[in-house]
């Protein structure tokens, strides 16, 4: 798949279209990638996620090696 190719021939058929409807869902979908996931979490999960952080700064973890060590051997 040529992606410049691709690219050029989703322009015509944008600048050819009077269809708003599928001008927005182009606009809807360029939105959605840039979602910031961090918004998309329940407080909870951020409540979560910023603890590990914390535990990481205190040095509260376990490397990863170590960790299956643990439990292969």
């Amino acid at each position: 798949m040529d992606i410049q190719f691709e690219k050029s021939e989703l322009m015509k058929k944008l600048e050819e279209t009077n269809d708003l409807s599928i001008i927005e869902a182009i606009k809807k979908i360029f939105q959605s990638e840039k979602k910031d996931f961090w918004e998309e979490l329940t407080p909870e999960q951020k409540f979560e996620i910023e603890e590990g952080n914390r535990q990481i700064e205190r040095g509260e973890f376990v490397d990863f090696e170590e960790f299956i060590k643990k439990y292969i051997e």
